[in-house]
């Protein structure tokens, strides 16, 4: 390597406290490396962008950049109209370095790497991204891999929740236990809250700078999450302290006003880097082999990081760039205007567009069976509802959304990621909620004014896909049931899934 000096460009969701080692295996140190960090005006400015994820991103990297200072490094720190601006800027400054970048996690940070010493003019070297511990190749050769049977791989691999080559308490998957709806005895009380953290001075700054943003969305004050190491850490410990316990039995419900119930919320700070895969899966492992944890809330969230969120990862290298495009149920209406604004007589919808303006933030179960499930319904445009939550949600990054979204939400992809549509009437909300209890639509009613639209509108979703669901032995059942209902019910339960989605649209 000689003597010749080496910029790192370190990206805004690569903030890991092990810089300094895997520099280190490189040789590099802060004597012969400087790092590069880049705010891109331009990339500020991409899309409608929720507030609160502007205001993680780059406060977290800003305090990043800090900690990379205490510790020695020449931190070089450009704002810029575009990422290729400031890269040109800091090359003619320093003409005689080369330049290092970790891979990017999406596929469009990763075309434009591959170009990049081209467009530059000087070496560039791409490190493999270390943030992940899957790859395609894990998936195995199948058209639709079976998430279980990469989980289960990943298990082995990482030794988590293992005896020897088997799973701790015999099984591989808890998920039976873990469908609990809400408990009707809960009070907010009741319920632990999440820790918030005061804006520091750099926050603050931020804070004014987004304010002055005039293209993102979403409520700008009550910010309070987690934007160092340390605070991500301790955040995550009152997670496995207070919360993981009963995280298994209720990670499915959802409650008016409490939206965090026991969720971790750690995959903001997971997806920026300031926590790792593995470590926090070996904290709920210790958490289960302490006694404080039951084995089916340990494992389900286990199954959450080095199942699901390694899975998507894969796909996404797997399948991208086609993924985005994909529409398979040929759905083309535009997204509803209440997706911003919130303005919908339906309750659940309502809260949870709600939640998402004022936090960037709803859990698993109410981006599926709710936000996305009625997208799903209604026909509309995948692209479109994608590029709504790559927008407006604070752990949004293409590798998870687009999969996400275009899969396992809107079956766009054909059964790619999931074997199934995942759709549903208005008897799994009211199951798994208390949302209908404050709505004006009654999801025991088909049709009339008072019936609920997701009732109308699954019968319908059927109706136009049964050659589709029918084929598929996990959605066959619904179709047989379409095939006995009464066809003057049908006709008006489709009447009225048209008459309430025209409601939403200017003719």
């Amino acid at each position: 390597m000689g003597q010749q000096r080496t910029t790192v460009w370190i990206l805004g969701d690569q903030l890991s406290p092990r810089w300094p080692v895997w520099l280190a295996e490189h040789g590099l140190n802060p004597g012969n490396a400087r790092l590069l960090f880049i705010e891109s005006s331009a990339k500020l400015r991409a899309r409608p962008w929720h507030r609160h994820k502007l205001i993680l991103v780059l406060s977290a990297m800003r305090h990043f950049m800090d900690e990379m200072r205490r510790v020695g490094f020449q931190v070089d720190h450009r704002r810029a109209p575009t990422f290729l601006a400031a890269l040109r800027a800091h090359a003619q400054e320093h003409p005689d370095e080369r330049l290092v970048v970790m891979r990017p996690s999406t596929w469009q940070g990763a075309q434009f790497i591959s170009r990049l010493g081209e467009t530059l003019g000087l070496p560039v070297e791409v490190w493999p991204n270390r943030f992940f511990l899957s790859s395609p190749a894990d998936l195995g050769a199948a058209r639709s891999p079976l998430m279980e049977t990469f989980y289960r791989k990943l298990r082995r691999r990482t030794g988590i929740l293992m005896e020897g080559d088997q799973p701790v308490g015999g099984r591989w998957n808890w998920d039976a236990e873990n469908r609990r709806p809400p408990r009707k005895d809960w009070s907010p009380d009741a319920l632990p809250a999440v820790p918030s953290y005061a804006p520091d001075a750099i926050t603050c700054e931020v804070i004014a700078e987004v304010a002055r943003l005039d293209t993102a969305w979403g409520r700008l004050d009550g910010f309070a999450l987690p934007v160092t190491r340390a605070d991500a850490l301790a955040f995550y410990q009152d997670f496995l302290d207070r919360r993981l316990p009963n995280f298994g039995p209720y990670q499915d419900a959802m409650l008016s006003g409490q939206p965090w119930l026991f969720h971790a919320l750690i995959s903001p700070l997971i997806n920026i880097g300031l926590l790792e895969p593995l470590e926090v899966c070996a904290g709920a492992e210790r958490a289960w082999q302490a006694g404080h944890a039951p084995l089916n809330s340990a494992e389900g969230f286990i199954r959450q990081v080095i199942g699901w969120r390694e899975f998507i990862y894969a796909i996404y290298w797997r399948e991208m760039p086609r993924l985005r495009a994909m529409n398979v149920l040929g759905a083309t209406r535009p997204l509803p205007a209440f997706y911003w604004d919130a303005q919908t007589d339906m309750a659940c919808l309502r809260e949870c567009v709600q939640g998402v303006w004022e936090r960037g933030y709803t859990h698993h179960i109410q981006r599926l069976m709710v936000l996305c499930n009625f997208a799903l319904l209604a026909g509309i445009s995948p692209q479109e509802v994608n590029e709504w939550f790559l927008s407006t949600y604070v752990d949004a990054y293409d590798w998870v959304v687009t999969p996400n979204v275009i899969g396992m939400g809107l079956f766009a992809d054909g059964g790619i990621v999931g074997t199934k549509p995942y759709a549903a009437s208005a008897n799994y909300i009211h199951k798994m909620s208390n949302y209908c209890a404050k709505c004006r639509f009654d999801p025991r009613q088909r049709v009339g004014p008072r019936a609920c639209p997701f009732n109308a509108l699954y019968w319908d979703f059927v109706a136009r896909h049964a050659e589709r669901l029918g084929a598929n032995p996990r959605t066959s059942m619904a179709v047989k049931t379409l095939r006995r209902l009464d066809r003057g019910e049908l006709a008006a339960m489709r009447a009225q899934a048209e008459s309430f989605l025209c409601s939403y649209y200017k003719k």
